[in-house]
Protein backbone atom coordinates (compact mmCIF):
# COMPACT_ATOMS: atom_id res chain seq x y z
CA UNK A 1 0.00 0.00 0.00
CA UNK A 2 3.06 2.35 0.81
CA UNK A 3 4.46 1.97 -2.40
CA UNK A 4 1.06 2.49 -4.44
CA UNK A 5 1.08 5.75 -2.50
CA UNK A 6 4.37 6.69 -3.02
CA UNK A 7 3.78 5.41 -6.72
CA UNK A 8 0.44 8.34 -7.24
CA UNK A 9 2.56 11.06 -5.51
CA UNK A 10 5.28 10.79 -7.84
CA UNK A 11 2.56 10.52 -10.54
CA UNK A 12 1.10 13.62 -9.65
CA UNK A 13 4.03 15.67 -9.60
CA UNK A 14 4.76 14.65 -13.37
CA UNK A 15 1.42 14.36 -14.51
CA UNK A 16 -1.59 16.98 -14.85
CA UNK A 17 -4.23 13.73 -14.12
CA UNK A 18 -3.75 10.41 -11.63
CA UNK A 19 -4.09 7.55 -13.04
CA UNK A 20 -6.78 5.21 -12.08
CA UNK A 21 -6.11 3.61 -9.12
CA UNK A 22 -7.34 0.31 -10.89
CA UNK A 23 -4.82 -0.07 -13.06
CA UNK A 24 -1.85 0.10 -10.61
CA UNK A 25 -3.62 -3.22 -9.23
CA UNK A 26 -3.14 -6.77 -11.04
CA UNK A 27 -6.01 -8.20 -13.04
CA UNK A 28 -8.49 -10.30 -12.07
CA UNK A 29 -9.52 -13.44 -13.95
CA UNK A 30 -10.44 -16.15 -12.39
CA UNK A 31 -11.21 -20.01 -13.49
CA UNK A 32 -13.98 -20.52 -15.08
CA UNK A 33 -15.61 -23.67 -16.65
CA UNK A 34 -17.26 -21.70 -19.71
CA UNK A 35 -20.62 -23.69 -20.44
CA UNK A 36 -22.85 -20.94 -21.78
CA UNK A 37 -23.41 -20.33 -25.27
CA UNK A 38 -20.03 -18.99 -25.61
CA UNK A 39 -17.24 -18.35 -25.48
CA UNK A 40 -16.16 -21.18 -24.78
CA UNK A 41 -12.89 -22.68 -22.84
CA UNK A 42 -9.37 -22.93 -24.78
CA UNK A 43 -7.40 -25.90 -25.25
CA UNK A 44 -3.85 -25.35 -24.04
CA UNK A 45 -2.48 -25.64 -27.41
CA UNK A 46 -4.77 -22.35 -28.59
CA UNK A 47 -4.14 -20.86 -25.32
CA UNK A 48 0.12 -20.96 -25.77
CA UNK A 49 -0.11 -19.00 -29.02
CA UNK A 50 -1.35 -16.00 -27.25
CA UNK A 51 2.20 -15.51 -25.35
CA UNK A 52 3.72 -15.81 -29.12
CA UNK A 53 5.86 -12.80 -30.42
CA UNK A 54 4.15 -10.60 -33.02
CA UNK A 55 4.67 -10.32 -36.37
CA UNK A 56 4.38 -7.48 -39.08
CA UNK A 57 0.76 -8.39 -40.82
CA UNK A 58 2.50 -8.69 -44.24
CA UNK A 59 5.65 -10.90 -42.78
CA UNK A 60 5.98 -13.62 -44.94
CA UNK A 61 5.87 -15.99 -41.67
CA UNK A 62 2.64 -14.53 -40.54
CA UNK A 63 1.37 -14.53 -44.63
CA UNK A 64 2.41 -18.41 -44.65
CA UNK A 65 -0.12 -18.25 -41.26
CA UNK A 66 -3.00 -16.88 -43.13
CA UNK A 67 -3.20 -19.54 -45.97
CA UNK A 68 -2.31 -22.15 -44.08
CA UNK A 69 -5.89 -20.67 -41.70
CA UNK A 70 -7.53 -20.57 -45.36
CA UNK A 71 -6.98 -24.44 -46.18
CA UNK A 72 -8.49 -25.03 -42.62
CA UNK A 73 -11.59 -23.37 -43.30
CA UNK A 74 -11.96 -25.15 -46.30
CA UNK A 75 -11.84 -28.12 -44.49
CA UNK A 76 -14.86 -27.62 -41.73
CA UNK A 77 -16.67 -25.58 -44.21
CA UNK A 78 -16.40 -28.80 -46.78
CA UNK A 79 -15.56 -26.06 -49.62
CA UNK A 80 -13.33 -25.54 -52.59
CA UNK A 81 -14.27 -21.83 -52.46
CA UNK A 82 -11.06 -19.58 -53.16
CA UNK A 83 -13.14 -16.63 -51.06
CA UNK A 84 -12.73 -18.39 -47.99
CA UNK A 85 -10.95 -16.16 -45.28
CA UNK A 86 -11.56 -14.81 -41.43
CA UNK A 87 -12.97 -11.09 -40.88
CA UNK A 88 -11.48 -9.49 -38.35
CA UNK A 89 -14.29 -9.38 -35.66
CA UNK A 90 -16.90 -11.25 -34.43
CA UNK A 91 -19.48 -13.78 -35.13
CA UNK A 92 -21.51 -11.05 -35.95
CA UNK A 93 -19.03 -9.57 -38.56
CA UNK A 94 -19.40 -12.41 -40.44
CA UNK A 95 -23.26 -11.69 -41.01
CA UNK A 96 -22.86 -8.22 -41.98
CA UNK A 97 -19.65 -8.81 -44.28
CA UNK A 98 -21.99 -11.17 -46.13
CA UNK A 99 -25.09 -8.98 -46.13
CA UNK A 100 -23.36 -5.49 -47.30
CA UNK A 101 -21.79 -8.05 -50.06
CA UNK A 102 -24.69 -9.79 -51.04
CA UNK A 103 -27.57 -6.76 -51.15
CA UNK A 104 -27.50 -3.72 -52.71
CA UNK A 105 -30.72 -0.83 -53.48
CA UNK A 106 -33.55 -2.81 -54.96
CA UNK A 107 -32.99 -6.18 -53.82
CA UNK A 108 -35.19 -8.86 -51.89
CA UNK A 109 -34.01 -10.69 -49.06
CA UNK A 110 -35.81 -13.68 -47.12
CA UNK A 111 -34.89 -14.76 -43.67
CA UNK A 112 -35.98 -17.78 -42.04
CA UNK A 113 -36.22 -16.98 -38.46
CA UNK A 114 -36.05 -20.01 -35.74
CA UNK A 115 -34.81 -17.28 -33.00
CA UNK A 116 -32.77 -14.04 -32.42
CA UNK A 117 -30.19 -14.04 -35.31
CA UNK A 118 -32.98 -13.85 -37.76
CA UNK A 119 -34.37 -11.26 -36.02
CA UNK A 120 -31.14 -9.59 -36.51
CA UNK A 121 -30.27 -10.52 -39.95
CA UNK A 122 -34.03 -8.76 -40.77
CA UNK A 123 -33.12 -5.72 -38.86
CA UNK A 124 -29.65 -5.59 -40.52
CA UNK A 125 -31.27 -5.36 -43.92
CA UNK A 126 -34.12 -2.97 -43.27
CA UNK A 127 -31.01 -0.49 -41.90
CA UNK A 128 -29.55 -1.16 -45.31
CA UNK A 129 -33.02 -0.18 -46.70
CA UNK A 130 -33.20 -3.96 -47.80
CA UNK A 131 -36.77 -5.40 -48.73
CA UNK A 132 -37.66 -7.88 -46.73
CA UNK A 133 -39.61 -10.85 -45.58
CA UNK A 134 -39.80 -13.03 -42.82
CA UNK A 135 -40.91 -16.97 -42.78
CA UNK A 136 -40.50 -17.57 -39.01
CA UNK A 137 -41.42 -21.04 -36.49
CA UNK A 138 -42.60 -21.06 -33.14
CA UNK A 139 -39.43 -20.99 -30.92
CA UNK A 140 -38.38 -24.35 -30.40
CA UNK A 141 -39.43 -25.11 -33.89
CA UNK A 142 -37.78 -25.42 -37.21
CA UNK A 143 -39.59 -24.14 -40.48
CA UNK A 144 -40.51 -27.03 -42.55
CA UNK A 145 -38.11 -26.96 -45.60
CA UNK A 146 -41.17 -27.13 -47.66
CA UNK A 147 -42.31 -23.68 -46.63
CA UNK A 148 -38.65 -22.30 -46.96
CA UNK A 149 -39.07 -24.00 -51.13
CA UNK A 150 -42.65 -22.37 -51.29
CA UNK A 151 -41.38 -18.49 -50.01
CA UNK A 152 -38.67 -18.71 -52.57
CA UNK A 153 -40.67 -19.70 -55.43
CA UNK A 154 -43.43 -17.31 -54.47
CA UNK A 155 -41.18 -14.71 -53.22
CA UNK A 156 -38.17 -14.68 -55.59
CA UNK A 157 -35.63 -13.50 -53.27
CA UNK A 158 -32.28 -12.33 -54.26
CA UNK A 159 -31.17 -13.78 -51.14
CA UNK A 160 -32.06 -16.12 -48.69
CA UNK A 161 -30.79 -16.18 -45.00
CA UNK A 162 -31.15 -19.33 -42.78
CA UNK A 163 -29.13 -19.89 -39.53
CA UNK A 164 -28.41 -23.50 -39.06
CA UNK A 165 -28.46 -23.57 -35.40
CA UNK A 166 -29.73 -20.79 -33.30
CA UNK A 167 -28.14 -19.97 -30.05
CA UNK A 168 -31.22 -18.38 -28.74
CA UNK A 169 -33.80 -21.41 -28.98
CA UNK A 170 -31.16 -24.41 -29.09
CA UNK A 171 -32.67 -25.26 -32.91
CA UNK A 172 -30.89 -27.32 -36.01
CA UNK A 173 -32.87 -26.22 -38.78
CA UNK A 174 -32.19 -28.54 -41.51
CA UNK A 175 -30.50 -27.03 -44.70
CA UNK A 176 -31.65 -30.26 -47.27
CA UNK A 177 -32.98 -29.22 -50.74
CA UNK A 178 -32.75 -24.76 -49.52
CA UNK A 179 -29.84 -24.86 -51.98
CA UNK A 180 -31.27 -26.34 -54.96
CA UNK A 181 -34.52 -24.05 -54.61
CA UNK A 182 -32.51 -20.94 -54.79
CA UNK A 183 -30.76 -22.05 -57.65
CA UNK A 184 -33.79 -22.43 -59.40
CA UNK A 185 -35.48 -19.51 -58.70
CA UNK A 186 -32.21 -17.54 -59.30
CA UNK A 187 -31.50 -16.91 -55.61
CA UNK A 188 -28.17 -16.48 -53.41
CA UNK A 189 -28.00 -19.11 -50.22
CA UNK A 190 -26.45 -17.35 -46.91
CA UNK A 191 -25.95 -19.73 -43.88
CA UNK A 192 -25.32 -18.40 -40.28
CA UNK A 193 -23.01 -21.80 -38.82
CA UNK A 194 -21.76 -19.18 -35.94
CA UNK A 195 -22.74 -22.21 -33.26
CA UNK A 196 -23.13 -25.30 -35.07
CA UNK A 197 -19.61 -25.27 -37.23
CA UNK A 198 -17.79 -28.35 -35.94
CA UNK A 199 -20.35 -29.63 -33.97
CA UNK A 200 -23.52 -30.03 -36.01
CA UNK A 201 -23.06 -31.48 -39.91
CA UNK A 202 -22.41 -28.99 -42.07
CA UNK A 203 -20.97 -29.21 -46.22
CA UNK A 204 -21.10 -26.06 -47.60
CA UNK A 205 -20.44 -27.37 -51.85
CA UNK A 206 -23.04 -30.28 -50.96
CA UNK A 207 -26.14 -27.64 -50.06
CA UNK A 208 -25.40 -25.27 -52.84
CA UNK A 209 -24.15 -22.72 -49.76
CA UNK A 210 -23.13 -19.08 -51.31
CA UNK A 211 -21.58 -17.51 -48.33
CA UNK A 212 -21.61 -19.37 -44.46
CA UNK A 213 -20.11 -17.23 -41.98
CA UNK A 214 -19.24 -18.59 -38.76
CA UNK A 215 -17.28 -17.31 -35.32
CA UNK A 216 -14.16 -18.56 -33.18
CA UNK A 217 -14.97 -19.14 -29.96
CA UNK A 218 -17.58 -21.54 -29.59
CA UNK A 219 -16.83 -25.80 -31.08
CA UNK A 220 -13.19 -24.46 -32.28
CA UNK A 221 -12.20 -22.99 -28.37
CA UNK A 222 -10.29 -20.17 -29.87
CA UNK A 223 -10.74 -16.62 -28.30
CA UNK A 224 -13.41 -14.41 -29.74
CA UNK A 225 -12.52 -11.99 -32.33
CA UNK A 226 -12.26 -13.73 -35.98
CA UNK A 227 -15.13 -14.54 -38.39
CA UNK A 228 -14.58 -17.01 -40.70
CA UNK A 229 -16.53 -16.77 -44.08
CA UNK A 230 -16.73 -18.06 -47.76
CA UNK A 231 -17.89 -17.46 -50.40
CA UNK A 232 -18.95 -19.27 -53.60
CA UNK A 233 -18.36 -18.26 -57.04
CA UNK A 234 -21.67 -17.21 -57.98
CA UNK A 235 -21.25 -15.02 -54.50
CA UNK A 236 -18.23 -13.60 -55.60
CA UNK A 237 -19.86 -12.79 -59.45
CA UNK A 238 -22.82 -11.30 -57.76
CA UNK A 239 -20.24 -8.49 -55.62
CA UNK A 240 -18.19 -7.73 -59.08
CA UNK A 241 -21.29 -7.21 -61.02
CA UNK A 242 -23.17 -4.87 -58.19
CA UNK A 243 -24.76 -1.74 -59.74
CA UNK A 244 -23.10 0.27 -56.76
CA UNK A 245 -19.75 -0.31 -54.72
CA UNK A 246 -20.17 -2.51 -51.45
CA UNK A 247 -20.94 0.72 -48.64
CA UNK A 248 -18.36 -0.68 -46.46
CA UNK A 249 -14.26 -0.53 -47.13
CA UNK A 250 -13.28 -2.58 -43.94
CA UNK A 251 -16.11 -5.21 -44.92
CA UNK A 252 -15.53 -5.49 -48.59
CA UNK A 253 -15.10 -9.44 -49.47
CA UNK A 254 -13.14 -8.31 -52.83
CA UNK A 255 -10.11 -6.24 -50.60
CA UNK A 256 -10.81 -9.05 -47.71
CA UNK A 257 -10.38 -11.73 -50.02
CA UNK A 258 -6.67 -10.44 -51.64
CA UNK A 259 -5.77 -9.61 -48.18
CA UNK A 260 -6.29 -13.12 -47.40
CA UNK A 261 -4.49 -14.05 -51.04
CA UNK A 262 -8.11 -15.34 -52.07
CA UNK A 263 -7.36 -13.60 -55.52
CA UNK A 264 -3.55 -14.41 -56.38
CA UNK A 265 -3.39 -11.11 -57.14
CA UNK A 266 -0.26 -9.04 -55.11
CA UNK A 267 -1.49 -8.22 -51.33
CA UNK A 268 -2.77 -4.71 -51.10
CA UNK A 269 -2.95 -3.10 -47.81
CA UNK A 270 -6.23 -3.63 -45.90
CA UNK A 271 -6.25 -3.63 -42.39
CA UNK A 272 -3.70 -4.79 -39.56
CA UNK A 273 -5.08 -8.58 -38.72
CA UNK A 274 -5.79 -9.36 -35.01
CA UNK A 275 -2.03 -10.81 -35.39
CA UNK A 276 -2.53 -12.91 -32.18
CA UNK A 277 -5.97 -14.10 -32.77
CA UNK A 278 -5.12 -15.62 -35.92
CA UNK A 279 -2.51 -17.38 -34.56
CA UNK A 280 -5.26 -18.78 -31.98
CA UNK A 281 -7.77 -19.85 -35.06
CA UNK A 282 -4.70 -21.51 -36.78
CA UNK A 283 -4.18 -24.00 -33.36
CA UNK A 284 -7.93 -24.23 -33.04
CA UNK A 285 -8.10 -25.61 -37.07
CA UNK A 286 -5.25 -27.74 -36.71
CA UNK A 287 -7.29 -29.08 -33.57
CA UNK A 288 -9.88 -29.75 -35.85
CA UNK A 289 -7.85 -31.58 -38.22
CA UNK A 290 -5.98 -33.68 -36.05
CA UNK A 291 -9.22 -35.09 -34.62
CA UNK A 292 -11.05 -34.93 -37.98
CA UNK A 293 -14.11 -32.67 -38.58
CA UNK A 294 -16.51 -35.90 -39.21
CA UNK A 295 -15.54 -37.31 -35.79
CA UNK A 296 -15.57 -33.78 -34.20
CA UNK A 297 -19.09 -33.86 -34.74
CA UNK A 298 -19.87 -37.21 -34.26
CA UNK A 299 -18.08 -37.07 -30.77
CA UNK A 300 -20.69 -33.80 -29.77
CA UNK A 301 -23.57 -35.81 -31.46
CA UNK A 302 -22.62 -38.54 -28.72
CA UNK A 303 -22.38 -36.32 -26.00
CA UNK A 304 -25.36 -34.88 -26.52
CA UNK A 305 -27.04 -38.14 -25.88
CA UNK A 306 -25.18 -38.10 -22.22
CA UNK A 307 -26.27 -34.48 -21.95
CA UNK A 308 -29.79 -35.62 -22.58
CA UNK A 309 -29.89 -38.42 -20.35
CA UNK A 310 -28.52 -36.74 -17.65
CA UNK A 311 -31.14 -34.20 -17.65
CA UNK A 312 -33.76 -36.77 -17.86
CA UNK A 313 -32.47 -38.41 -14.68
CA UNK A 314 -32.71 -35.26 -12.77
CA UNK A 315 -36.33 -34.68 -13.84
CA UNK A 316 -35.54 -31.68 -16.35
CA UNK A 317 -36.53 -31.36 -19.87
CA UNK A 318 -35.12 -29.66 -23.11
CA UNK A 319 -37.16 -26.89 -24.89
CA UNK A 320 -36.83 -28.48 -28.35
CA UNK A 321 -38.65 -31.76 -27.91
CA UNK A 322 -38.52 -33.09 -31.00
CA UNK A 323 -34.61 -34.53 -30.65
CA UNK A 324 -33.23 -34.36 -34.45
CA UNK A 325 -34.33 -30.62 -34.19
CA UNK A 326 -31.92 -30.06 -31.39
CA UNK A 327 -28.47 -28.59 -32.05
CA UNK A 328 -26.48 -31.15 -30.51
CA UNK A 329 -23.39 -28.39 -29.08
CA UNK A 330 -25.75 -26.02 -27.72
CA UNK A 331 -28.67 -27.66 -25.58
CA UNK A 332 -31.55 -25.61 -24.24
CA UNK A 333 -33.72 -27.00 -20.65
CA UNK A 334 -36.73 -25.64 -19.52
CA UNK A 335 -36.25 -23.83 -16.80
CA UNK A 336 -38.69 -25.38 -13.88
CA UNK A 337 -42.00 -23.68 -13.00
CA UNK A 338 -41.40 -21.59 -9.29
CA UNK A 339 -37.40 -20.99 -10.20
CA UNK A 340 -35.75 -17.79 -10.87
CA UNK A 341 -33.01 -18.78 -13.47
CA UNK A 342 -30.45 -15.79 -12.16
CA UNK A 343 -30.40 -17.56 -8.81
CA UNK A 344 -29.79 -20.86 -10.41
CA UNK A 345 -27.07 -19.37 -12.66
CA UNK A 346 -25.68 -17.23 -9.97
CA UNK A 347 -24.92 -20.67 -7.33
CA UNK A 348 -23.72 -22.45 -10.30
CA UNK A 349 -21.09 -19.18 -11.17
CA UNK A 350 -19.97 -19.24 -7.66
CA UNK A 351 -18.88 -23.19 -8.28
CA UNK A 352 -16.74 -21.90 -11.22
CA UNK A 353 -19.21 -22.88 -13.75
CA UNK A 354 -21.48 -20.87 -16.47
CA UNK A 355 -24.16 -21.51 -17.81
CA UNK A 356 -26.16 -18.86 -19.55
CA UNK A 357 -30.22 -17.83 -19.60
CA UNK A 358 -32.44 -17.30 -22.70
CA UNK A 359 -32.10 -14.47 -25.14
CA UNK A 360 -34.33 -12.03 -26.72
CA UNK A 361 -37.90 -14.21 -26.35
CA UNK A 362 -36.72 -17.30 -24.58
CA UNK A 363 -35.22 -14.79 -21.61
CA UNK A 364 -36.90 -16.41 -18.16
CA UNK A 365 -37.66 -19.71 -19.84
CA UNK A 366 -34.76 -21.71 -20.48
CA UNK A 367 -30.98 -22.17 -19.75
CA UNK A 368 -28.04 -22.17 -22.39
CA UNK A 369 -25.67 -25.36 -21.73
CA UNK A 370 -23.38 -24.84 -24.35
CA UNK A 371 -20.87 -28.30 -25.23
CA UNK A 372 -18.45 -27.08 -27.32
CA UNK A 373 -14.90 -28.37 -28.44
CA UNK A 374 -13.16 -29.60 -25.56
CA UNK A 375 -16.16 -29.52 -23.09
CA UNK A 376 -18.08 -31.60 -25.12
CA UNK A 377 -16.97 -34.71 -22.64
CA UNK A 378 -18.79 -36.81 -20.82
CA UNK A 379 -17.71 -36.50 -17.35
CA UNK A 380 -17.92 -32.52 -17.37
CA UNK A 381 -21.46 -32.85 -18.80
CA UNK A 382 -22.32 -35.04 -16.20
CA UNK A 383 -20.76 -32.81 -13.42
CA UNK A 384 -22.53 -29.87 -14.93
CA UNK A 385 -26.08 -31.42 -14.86
CA UNK A 386 -25.44 -32.58 -11.74
CA UNK A 387 -24.62 -28.54 -10.53
CA UNK A 388 -27.75 -27.83 -11.97
CA UNK A 389 -29.70 -30.39 -10.15
CA UNK A 390 -27.65 -29.08 -7.17
CA UNK A 391 -28.67 -25.29 -7.45
CA UNK A 392 -31.63 -26.05 -8.40
CA UNK A 393 -33.01 -28.04 -5.35
CA UNK A 394 -30.98 -25.20 -3.01
CA UNK A 395 -32.77 -22.64 -4.88
CA UNK A 396 -36.49 -24.68 -3.93
CA UNK A 397 -35.24 -25.00 -0.45
CA UNK A 398 -34.64 -21.24 0.22
CA UNK A 399 -37.84 -20.17 -1.61
CA UNK A 400 -39.13 -22.61 0.70
CA UNK A 401 -37.85 -21.35 3.85
CA UNK A 402 -38.41 -17.89 3.07
CA UNK A 403 -42.00 -18.63 2.67
CA UNK A 404 -42.47 -20.62 5.91
CA UNK A 405 -40.57 -18.00 8.43
CA UNK A 406 -42.20 -14.62 6.20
Amino acid sequence: MIQILLFLLLQCSMSSRAPPKALLQDMVVPPRQLFGPGPSNMADSIAETQSKNLLGHLHPEFVQIMGDVRLGLQYIFKTENKYTFAVSGTGHSGMECAMVNLLEPGDKFLVVEIGLWGQRAADLANRMGIEVKKISAPHGKAVPVEDIQKAIAEYKPNLVFVCQGDSSTGVAQPLETIGDACREHGALFLVDTVASLGGTPFDADALKVDCVYSATQKVLNAPPGLAPISFSDRAIEKIRNRKQRVASFYFDALELGNYWGCDGELKRYHHTAPISTVYALRAALSAIAKEGIDESIQRHKDNSQVLYAALKNHGLEPFVEDEKLRLPCLTTVKVPEGIDWKDVAGKMLTNGVEIAGGLGATVGKIWRIGTFGINSNKTKIENVVELLSKSINETRMYCFINLYYF
